[in-house]
């Protein structure tokens, strides 16, 4: 069976970590730069519950809440990363506004998303808490995780939980559940 091709859109604040996230999934390595993204394009082949996965991965310049959405960002894409950082109020409000855009662009009222709390390495500094976090996924119907580019705590993770929504958007529930009419 030929793998099937999903377009993934990262997206947040900037300097959440979603080039870090990115590169982490792609390469499997840390890359600590500080180089703003203008847009970047990482492809991974992957493999989640025996199918096969081509994903592309658009590592999108850091929005806030003022930034024109590109209308590429609502086409051809077939589920979004949501990031914000764990130590920035600001970069949460930023993540549920960017939420807001993708609906009123795709026009859809459900769209595949993980929302992603970056940077649990620097707990010390959590300005938002896993609950808040939590909180926010359940109320879109959305994954939620929490994870730690630097120490590639769930990063693979984020993509994996992202394509079984993908395929559950499409109708196509995991193998997992086996349907029995008696």
């Amino acid at each position: 069976m030929p793998p099937k091709q999903r377009k993934i859109a990262i997206m947040g604040y900037r300097s959440v970590g979603k080039s870090s996230l990115s590169i982490q999934f792609v390469e499997g390595q840390f890359v600590d730069s500080y180089d703003p993204t203008i847009e970047n394009t990482f492809t991974k082949a992957t493999r989640v519950n025996s199918q096969d996965y081509d994903v592309k991965v658009v590592d999108t310049a850091g929005q806030d809440e003022y930034s024109i959405f590109p209308a590429q960002y609502s086409m051809d894409i077939h589920g979004y990363v949501l990031v914000y950082s764990i130590t920035s109020m600001k970069s949460f409000e930023v993540v549920q506004v960017i939420y807001d855009k993708l609906l009123d662009m795709t026009g859809k009222v459900h769209l595949p998303i993980v929302l992603v709390g970056n940077k649990t390495d620097l707990h010390m500094e959590r300005a938002i808490s896993n609950e808040e976090g939590r909180r926010l996924a359940s109320g879109w119907n959305a994954a939620f995780l929490e994870t730690s580019a630097k120490q590639n705590e769930s990063v693979g993770e984020i993509f994996h939980t992202l394509l079984l929504e993908i395929e559950k958007a499409n109708g196509n529930a995991p193998e997992k559940s086996s349907c029995v009419i008696s």
